[in-house]
């Protein structure tokens, strides 16, 4: 069955769009970018502002953030659905979250799923939406009450406190077998386009020795006292693992994406660890050994948050930029980036410049395998950020982009649309055959060029319309009209872009 994004169009016609970018670098016009944006709702962060909101007020506020960040660009939406092994959305494992009803565990009233309706409103505007999951965090303050039907109840030994956090343990069979059930469960009712975690596996050092003797001694698979962190690592490993396995199980197009702090290992400590001096680390602190993940393959793109600015004596920012391009083992690299940071109360100088964000997106553009980048935090972008707002809208993301296509999975390339047709300003086409082998496209992409020439489909500027439907309309242009050759390719749910269409003529 066809997938719609309807009736969701981004329109970014101009006849200029010919003219006004030639001789441009495509790497300054990416035809294919990741440009996401964090959604927490943990502590109320971004969504909903406050828990207990009156629904049409959360919609009302879910509706603003998308606009925003559709007005800004960006292609894809990271959303929390899962910040405490809570729920926003209807669920039989697991409660609802108390950041949405102010009470773990208590239904919304009337009940209704926030999840589908961030996919529906994502997809309305062209955007990929991720569920975001806390895979083993189960109350940042273990003191706080939980909800009555959680896990912990029935499996009470499956607990651990680390100062004032609580969370399942990472090294019983147990927690990794339930939290990929709940991966499961949203994968198979849910069309997210991706499945996303962030850095907490085992949590950041405290100080004080993680408490997992009694797991350890029951599960350590061999593993001696001596070897006990590498024994930490497997326990991540299986788990990532058992996560990819099971999604490409059920629905091979939904991507599992990675978002970890930003160093791995540091040089000192490991040759093929970056040129820095950081004080933690994913492999050595928090026993997630992301390199491993991406040259197994057990991950399609990795998000490291490099939340450092250019120049920091420790982690410098294109230091680990490069590192991380060198790195990534043919998959997909988006860098997540801090404009939380922005600001005229900042105690370093360089997030009290105009030019920090900006610099640092001209400085993934420049390596040929960091793909895009995400923003933390979706609320930071309704202040003043010294006009980086304005920077997206006019120049880095003046044309949209889509989301990188995952070129290691198999796959055929959907047939191109047939029938174009052009009815004064408005296009319209048939959606192509579908085979065994090659299912319906999702999405279209309507090209315009010079009669007789055909558009460069490489570049970023060269698209007109971005649509799930089967017809588009030009816009009024306020100029003499011309003639322009039309053409439209289908991409499929992995964004593998068809042959282009015959061509029509249309005057513009």
């Amino acid at each position: 069955m066809t997938r719609r994004i309807a009736p969701g169009i981004f329109v970014f016609f101009a006849l200029s769009v010919m003219t006004s970018f030639q001789g441009t670098s495509q790497a300054l016009l990416p035809k294919y970018e990741f440009r996401g944006i964090w959604v927490a709702t943990v502590n109320n962060i971004d969504w909903p502002s406050q828990p207990g909101l009156p629904l049409e007020e959360q919609k009302r506020e879910a509706i603003e953030i998308l606009d925003l960040h559709q007005r800004l660009g960006m292609n894809a939406v990271i959303f929390q659905a899962r910040p405490c092994s809570d729920a926003f959305y209807p669920s039989a494992l697991e409660p609802w979250s108390k950041y949405l009803t102010g009470i773990p565990g208590r239904y919304p009233t009337p009940v209704w799923d926030p999840l589908q309706f961030w996919i529906e409103e994502s997809h309305l505007r062209n955007m990929e939406l991720h569920a975001w999951l806390n895979p083993y965090r189960i109350a940042l303050n273990a003191d706080e009450p939980i909800a009555g039907n959680h896990m912990i109840f029935e499996h009470p030994e499956w607990a651990i406190r680390y100062g004032k956090i609580l969370l399942f343990d990472p090294g019983i069979p147990g927690t990794r077998d339930y939290v990929t059930r709940v991966v499961c469960d949203i994968v198979r009712r849910y069309d997210v386009d991706g499945i996303h975690m962030d850095d907490y596996f085992y949590p950041y050092p405290n100080g004080e020795p993680f408490p997992d003797d009694h797991s350890y001694a029951r599960y350590n698979r061999a593993f001696p006292p001596a070897e006990k962190e590498s024994w930490r690592r497997e326990n991540v490993d299986i788990l990532v693992k058992m996560i990819n396995d099971s999604i490409k199980s059920i629905k091979p197009w939904v991507k599992f994406g990675i978002s970890p702090f930003g160093v791995w290992r540091n040089r000192q400590d490991d040759p093929d660890g970056s040129a820095t001096n950081a004080g933690v680390t994913n492999y050595d602190h928090l026993y997630a050994d992301i390199r491993k993940w991406l040259r197994e393959g057990w991950i399609d793109y990795v998000a490291p948050q490099i939340y450092w600015e250019i120049g920091h004596k420790l982690a410098d920012f294109e230091t680990l930029c490069r590192w991380w391009n060198d790195n990534v083992f043919g998959k997909q690299l988006y860098i997540g980036l801090a404009p939380y940071k922005l600001g005229t109360e900042a105690t370093v100088p360089a997030w009290r410049s105009a030019r920090q964000m900006p610099e640092q997106l001209r400085t993934l553009r420049k390596y040929p395998n960091i793909s895009g980048c995400i923003y933390f935090s979706s609320k930071h972008f309704k202040r003043n950020l010294f006009g980086f707002q304005d920077s997206l809208k006019n120049s880095f993301y003046r044309y949209p982009s889509l989301t990188p296509p995952m070129e290691w999975m198999e796959y055929i390339k959907p047939n191109p649309p047939v029938k174009v047709d052009v009815s004064g300003r408005k296009v319209s086409w048939k959606e192509p055959a579908s085979t065994a082998a090659v299912v319906l496209p999702i999405r279209y992409l309507v090209y315009l060029s010079e009669p007789g020439k055909l558009p460069d489909i490489t570049s970023g500027d060269q698209v007109t319309h971005f649509t799930g439907e089967t017809s588009v309309e030009f816009p009024k242009t306020g100029k003499k009209r011309k003639k322009h050759s039309v053409r439209v390719s289908a991409l499929d749910r992995y964004n593998h872009e068809s042959e282009l269409s015959d061509p029509a003529t249309i005057k513009l």
